[in-house]
Protein backbone atom coordinates (compact mmCIF):
# COMPACT_ATOMS: atom_id res chain seq x y z
CA UNK A 1 0.00 0.00 0.00
CA UNK A 2 0.77 3.50 -0.45
CA UNK A 3 0.70 5.65 2.37
CA UNK A 4 -1.39 9.23 1.50
CA UNK A 5 0.05 12.50 4.04
CA UNK A 6 -3.20 13.40 4.52
CA UNK A 7 -3.68 17.20 5.68
CA UNK A 8 -6.11 20.22 4.49
CA UNK A 9 -7.21 19.99 0.80
CA UNK A 10 -10.03 21.69 -0.47
CA UNK A 11 -12.61 19.39 -1.07
CA UNK A 12 -16.03 19.08 -3.77
CA UNK A 13 -16.17 21.55 -6.65
CA UNK A 14 -17.98 24.53 -7.60
CA UNK A 15 -17.09 24.56 -11.33
CA UNK A 16 -19.18 21.38 -12.42
CA UNK A 17 -21.99 19.37 -10.93
CA UNK A 18 -24.49 20.54 -7.88
CA UNK A 19 -23.67 17.50 -5.91
CA UNK A 20 -19.88 18.00 -5.83
CA UNK A 21 -20.34 21.84 -4.50
CA UNK A 22 -19.60 23.82 -2.01
CA UNK A 23 -15.94 23.63 -2.46
CA UNK A 24 -14.76 23.18 1.03
CA UNK A 25 -11.60 22.89 2.89
CA UNK A 26 -11.21 19.84 5.30
CA UNK A 27 -8.76 17.55 6.95
CA UNK A 28 -7.95 14.19 7.34
CA UNK A 29 -5.32 11.80 8.61
CA UNK A 30 -2.50 9.96 6.92
CA UNK A 31 -4.00 6.95 5.95
CA UNK A 32 -2.72 3.78 3.29
CA UNK A 33 -4.27 2.76 0.06
CA UNK A 34 -3.54 0.85 -2.34
CA UNK A 35 -2.04 1.53 -4.95
CA UNK A 36 -4.22 0.53 -7.68
CA UNK A 37 -7.89 -1.17 -8.27
CA UNK A 38 -8.70 -4.56 -6.81
CA UNK A 39 -7.88 -6.94 -10.26
CA UNK A 40 -9.30 -10.29 -10.88
CA UNK A 41 -6.65 -11.81 -10.18
CA UNK A 42 -6.74 -10.59 -6.38
CA UNK A 43 -10.01 -10.96 -6.30
CA UNK A 44 -9.81 -14.69 -7.63
CA UNK A 45 -7.38 -15.50 -4.57
CA UNK A 46 -10.06 -14.28 -2.23
CA UNK A 47 -13.11 -16.33 -3.82
CA UNK A 48 -10.63 -19.35 -3.68
CA UNK A 49 -9.86 -18.48 -0.15
CA UNK A 50 -13.49 -17.55 1.53
CA UNK A 51 -16.23 -19.15 -1.16
CA UNK A 52 -17.51 -16.15 -1.34
CA UNK A 53 -20.05 -15.64 -3.54
CA UNK A 54 -21.20 -12.24 -5.03
CA UNK A 55 -24.46 -10.22 -5.30
CA UNK A 56 -24.61 -10.90 -9.14
CA UNK A 57 -24.19 -14.47 -8.75
CA UNK A 58 -27.37 -14.81 -6.47
CA UNK A 59 -30.72 -14.77 -6.89
CA UNK A 60 -32.46 -11.04 -5.93
CA UNK A 61 -35.03 -11.62 -3.02
CA UNK A 62 -38.37 -10.27 -4.41
CA UNK A 63 -39.22 -9.11 -0.58
CA UNK A 64 -36.49 -6.50 -1.14
CA UNK A 65 -37.96 -5.21 -4.04
CA UNK A 66 -41.73 -5.18 -4.23
CA UNK A 67 -42.41 -3.66 -7.47
CA UNK A 68 -40.12 -6.30 -9.25
CA UNK A 69 -41.71 -8.50 -11.95
CA UNK A 70 -41.31 -12.11 -10.63
CA UNK A 71 -39.67 -13.21 -13.78
CA UNK A 72 -36.69 -10.64 -13.15
CA UNK A 73 -35.35 -12.50 -10.02
CA UNK A 74 -32.50 -14.89 -11.55
CA UNK A 75 -29.05 -13.53 -11.24
CA UNK A 76 -27.24 -11.11 -13.25
CA UNK A 77 -25.34 -7.72 -13.42
CA UNK A 78 -25.86 -4.57 -15.67
CA UNK A 79 -23.48 -4.22 -18.33
CA UNK A 80 -22.61 -1.48 -20.90
CA UNK A 81 -22.99 -1.86 -25.03
CA UNK A 82 -22.80 0.97 -26.98
CA UNK A 83 -25.66 2.44 -28.90
CA UNK A 84 -26.00 2.27 -32.79
CA UNK A 85 -25.95 5.46 -33.18
CA UNK A 86 -26.75 9.19 -31.52
CA UNK A 87 -29.74 8.89 -28.96
CA UNK A 88 -30.99 10.40 -26.23
CA UNK A 89 -28.47 11.15 -23.46
CA UNK A 90 -30.70 10.61 -20.43
CA UNK A 91 -32.34 7.21 -21.46
CA UNK A 92 -29.53 5.44 -19.73
CA UNK A 93 -31.75 2.44 -20.60
CA UNK A 94 -30.81 2.12 -23.95
CA UNK A 95 -27.02 0.99 -23.00
CA UNK A 96 -27.04 -0.28 -19.84
CA UNK A 97 -28.90 -4.09 -19.88
CA UNK A 98 -29.65 -6.69 -17.18
CA UNK A 99 -27.66 -9.62 -18.42
CA UNK A 100 -28.67 -12.81 -16.99
CA UNK A 101 -25.36 -14.26 -15.69
CA UNK A 102 -23.09 -11.40 -16.25
CA UNK A 103 -20.98 -11.35 -12.84
CA UNK A 104 -17.40 -10.89 -11.96
CA UNK A 105 -16.27 -14.22 -13.63
CA UNK A 106 -18.28 -13.34 -16.75
CA UNK A 107 -18.11 -9.68 -17.57
CA UNK A 108 -20.04 -9.33 -20.22
CA UNK A 109 -22.44 -12.04 -19.61
CA UNK A 110 -22.57 -16.08 -20.39
CA UNK A 111 -19.84 -16.92 -23.20
CA UNK A 112 -17.32 -14.06 -21.51
CA UNK A 113 -14.48 -14.87 -19.55
CA UNK A 114 -11.45 -13.60 -17.55
CA UNK A 115 -8.85 -14.73 -20.59
CA UNK A 116 -6.55 -11.75 -20.83
CA UNK A 117 -8.04 -9.53 -17.92
CA UNK A 118 -6.38 -11.35 -14.82
CA UNK A 119 -4.65 -7.49 -14.77
CA UNK A 120 -7.69 -5.45 -15.41
CA UNK A 121 -9.98 -4.23 -12.19
CA UNK A 122 -12.90 -6.50 -11.23
CA UNK A 123 -16.14 -5.92 -11.89
CA UNK A 124 -19.81 -6.72 -11.08
CA UNK A 125 -18.82 -6.13 -7.67
CA UNK A 126 -21.78 -4.24 -5.24
CA UNK A 127 -20.52 -2.62 -2.02
CA UNK A 128 -20.71 -5.70 0.04
CA UNK A 129 -18.80 -7.72 -2.06
CA UNK A 130 -16.03 -4.63 -1.90
CA UNK A 131 -16.71 -4.89 2.12
CA UNK A 132 -16.31 -8.14 2.34
CA UNK A 133 -12.78 -8.52 0.22
CA UNK A 134 -11.33 -5.57 2.45
CA UNK A 135 -12.04 -7.61 5.84
CA UNK A 136 -10.62 -10.87 4.54
CA UNK A 137 -7.24 -8.48 3.11
CA UNK A 138 -7.47 -6.94 6.83
CA UNK A 139 -8.12 -3.43 5.51
CA UNK A 140 -11.47 -1.61 4.91
CA UNK A 141 -12.97 0.79 2.00
CA UNK A 142 -11.77 4.72 2.04
CA UNK A 143 -14.12 7.51 2.72
CA UNK A 144 -14.62 9.61 0.58
CA UNK A 145 -12.82 12.61 1.81
CA UNK A 146 -9.59 10.14 1.82
CA UNK A 147 -10.32 8.97 -1.35
CA UNK A 148 -10.63 12.51 -2.93
CA UNK A 149 -7.64 13.38 -0.77
CA UNK A 150 -5.69 10.60 -2.32
CA UNK A 151 -7.33 11.37 -5.97
CA UNK A 152 -5.81 14.84 -5.81
CA UNK A 153 -2.28 14.43 -4.97
CA UNK A 154 -1.05 16.82 -3.28
CA UNK A 155 -2.34 19.42 -6.24
CA UNK A 156 -5.02 22.12 -4.87
CA UNK A 157 -7.88 23.51 -6.56
CA UNK A 158 -7.75 21.35 -9.67
CA UNK A 159 -10.06 20.44 -12.03
CA UNK A 160 -8.47 17.04 -12.94
CA UNK A 161 -6.31 14.70 -11.17
CA UNK A 162 -3.08 15.93 -12.78
CA UNK A 163 -4.16 19.68 -13.19
CA UNK A 164 -6.34 21.99 -15.41
CA UNK A 165 -6.36 20.56 -18.86
CA UNK A 166 -7.92 16.93 -19.22
CA UNK A 167 -5.75 15.95 -22.46
CA UNK A 168 -2.90 18.38 -21.80
CA UNK A 169 -0.89 18.37 -25.04
CA UNK A 170 -3.71 15.42 -26.20
CA UNK A 171 -1.95 13.13 -23.80
CA UNK A 172 -4.26 10.65 -22.72
CA UNK A 173 -3.58 10.27 -18.82
CA UNK A 174 -6.76 7.93 -17.67
CA UNK A 175 -9.09 5.51 -19.09
CA UNK A 176 -12.23 7.53 -20.19
CA UNK A 177 -14.17 8.06 -23.07
CA UNK A 178 -13.12 9.84 -25.99
CA UNK A 179 -15.81 10.63 -28.67
CA UNK A 180 -19.54 10.73 -29.06
CA UNK A 181 -21.62 8.64 -25.88
CA UNK A 182 -22.93 6.11 -26.10
CA UNK A 183 -22.25 4.97 -29.64
CA UNK A 184 -18.77 6.37 -31.12
CA UNK A 185 -15.46 5.67 -28.61
CA UNK A 186 -12.77 7.08 -30.90
CA UNK A 187 -10.19 5.00 -28.48
CA UNK A 188 -7.35 7.52 -27.73
CA UNK A 189 -6.30 6.10 -25.12
CA UNK A 190 -6.47 2.58 -26.54
CA UNK A 191 -8.89 1.24 -24.17
CA UNK A 192 -12.69 0.29 -25.35
CA UNK A 193 -13.77 -0.79 -21.98
CA UNK A 194 -11.55 -1.61 -18.92
CA UNK A 195 -7.95 -1.51 -18.96
CA UNK A 196 -5.07 -3.08 -16.92
CA UNK A 197 -4.10 -1.45 -13.67
CA UNK A 198 -1.15 0.67 -14.15
CA UNK A 199 -1.39 1.41 -17.85
CA UNK A 200 -1.54 5.44 -17.00
CA UNK A 201 0.79 7.52 -14.90
CA UNK A 202 0.57 7.19 -11.25
CA UNK A 203 -0.33 10.47 -9.39
CA UNK A 204 2.96 12.03 -6.70
CA UNK A 205 1.40 9.62 -4.19
CA UNK A 206 1.99 7.02 -5.77
CA UNK A 207 -1.57 5.80 -7.02
CA UNK A 208 -2.58 4.22 -10.04
CA UNK A 209 -6.20 4.87 -11.62
CA UNK A 210 -7.64 7.41 -9.26
CA UNK A 211 -9.72 8.37 -12.11
CA UNK A 212 -11.36 6.34 -15.27
CA UNK A 213 -11.22 3.02 -15.78
CA UNK A 214 -13.75 1.99 -12.72
CA UNK A 215 -15.75 4.16 -9.94
CA UNK A 216 -15.14 3.10 -7.02
CA UNK A 217 -16.92 2.53 -4.14
CA UNK A 218 -16.11 4.35 -1.02
CA UNK A 219 -17.47 3.80 3.15
CA UNK A 220 -19.91 7.05 3.07
CA UNK A 221 -23.31 6.81 2.67
CA UNK A 222 -24.40 9.65 0.59
CA UNK A 223 -25.96 12.99 1.33
CA UNK A 224 -25.89 16.04 -0.50
CA UNK A 225 -24.82 19.49 1.41
CA UNK A 226 -27.19 21.83 1.48
CA UNK A 227 -27.09 26.03 0.98
CA UNK A 228 -23.76 27.85 1.23
CA UNK A 229 -21.22 26.38 3.12
CA UNK A 230 -17.89 28.88 3.14
CA UNK A 231 -14.85 27.60 4.15
CA UNK A 232 -14.36 27.48 7.99
CA UNK A 233 -11.59 29.10 10.23
CA UNK A 234 -8.35 26.89 10.80
CA UNK A 235 -9.71 26.33 14.50
CA UNK A 236 -13.14 24.59 12.95
CA UNK A 237 -11.90 22.51 9.99
CA UNK A 238 -13.71 19.38 9.61
CA UNK A 239 -11.68 16.38 10.20
CA UNK A 240 -12.19 13.55 8.72
CA UNK A 241 -15.57 14.34 7.32
CA UNK A 242 -18.02 11.50 6.77
CA UNK A 243 -21.26 10.94 4.54
CA UNK A 244 -24.70 10.94 5.51
CA UNK A 245 -26.86 8.16 7.19
CA UNK A 246 -28.58 5.28 5.48
CA UNK A 247 -32.24 6.74 5.82
CA UNK A 248 -30.63 9.98 4.41
CA UNK A 249 -29.01 7.75 1.10
CA UNK A 250 -32.71 6.46 0.31
CA UNK A 251 -33.31 7.80 -3.25
CA UNK A 252 -36.74 10.10 -3.12
CA UNK A 253 -37.51 9.21 -6.62
CA UNK A 254 -38.29 5.38 -5.62
CA UNK A 255 -40.48 5.79 -2.21
CA UNK A 256 -41.20 2.61 -2.42
CA UNK A 257 -36.77 1.20 -2.67
CA UNK A 258 -35.26 1.43 1.16
CA UNK A 259 -32.40 0.51 -0.12
CA UNK A 260 -29.09 2.23 1.23
CA UNK A 261 -26.65 4.37 -1.01
CA UNK A 262 -22.90 4.31 -0.70
CA UNK A 263 -20.48 7.48 -2.99
CA UNK A 264 -18.58 6.32 -6.08
CA UNK A 265 -15.64 7.70 -6.85
CA UNK A 266 -13.31 8.56 -9.62
CA UNK A 267 -15.59 8.21 -12.86
CA UNK A 268 -14.92 5.43 -15.25
CA UNK A 269 -13.98 4.71 -19.07
CA UNK A 270 -18.07 5.72 -20.04
CA UNK A 271 -17.38 9.12 -18.83
CA UNK A 272 -17.12 11.68 -21.88
CA UNK A 273 -16.93 15.26 -22.48
CA UNK A 274 -20.80 14.75 -23.46
CA UNK A 275 -22.28 12.96 -21.05
CA UNK A 276 -20.41 12.31 -17.93
CA UNK A 277 -17.47 14.64 -17.04
CA UNK A 278 -17.01 12.90 -13.82
CA UNK A 279 -13.27 11.59 -14.69
CA UNK A 280 -12.02 14.41 -11.65
CA UNK A 281 -10.77 13.71 -7.96
CA UNK A 282 -14.36 16.45 -6.85
CA UNK A 283 -17.32 13.83 -9.01
CA UNK A 284 -19.56 11.33 -7.10
CA UNK A 285 -21.95 9.59 -7.73
CA UNK A 286 -24.90 7.34 -5.61
CA UNK A 287 -25.03 3.72 -6.13
CA UNK A 288 -27.28 1.36 -4.22
CA UNK A 289 -25.16 -1.27 -2.33
CA UNK A 290 -26.82 -4.03 -3.87
CA UNK A 291 -25.95 -2.80 -7.36
CA UNK A 292 -22.89 -3.66 -9.61
CA UNK A 293 -22.27 -3.07 -13.00
CA UNK A 294 -19.63 -3.70 -15.72
CA UNK A 295 -17.95 -0.39 -14.88
CA UNK A 296 -17.85 -0.86 -10.92
CA UNK A 297 -14.79 -1.66 -9.07
CA UNK A 298 -13.33 -0.68 -5.95
CA UNK A 299 -9.82 -0.53 -4.04
CA UNK A 300 -9.09 -0.66 -0.35
CA UNK A 301 -7.83 1.49 2.75
CA UNK A 302 -6.05 0.79 5.59
CA UNK A 303 -5.49 2.45 9.15
CA UNK A 304 -1.23 4.20 9.55
CA UNK A 305 -0.76 2.08 12.73
CA UNK A 306 -0.19 5.18 15.17
CA UNK A 307 -3.70 6.21 13.57
CA UNK A 308 -5.97 3.63 14.58
CA UNK A 309 -6.24 4.28 18.19
CA UNK A 310 -7.91 7.93 16.59
CA UNK A 311 -10.98 6.35 14.88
Amino acid sequence: MVEIPGGEFLMGSDRFYPEEAPARTVRVRPFLLDPEPVTNARFARFVEATGHVTEAERSPDPRRYPDMDPAMAYPGSLVFFPTAGPVPTNRVDLWWHFQAGAQWRHPLGPGSDLSGLDGHPVVHVSFGDAAAYARWAGKRLPTEAEWECAARGGLSDQDYAWGSDLAPGGRMLANFWQGSFPFRNDLLDGWERTSPVGTFPANPFGAFDMIGNVWEWTADWWAVASGDRPTAPACCIPENPRGGTLRGSFDAAMPGVKIGRRVLKGGSHLCAENYCRRYRPAARHPEMVDTSTSHIGFRCAADLPNERSKR
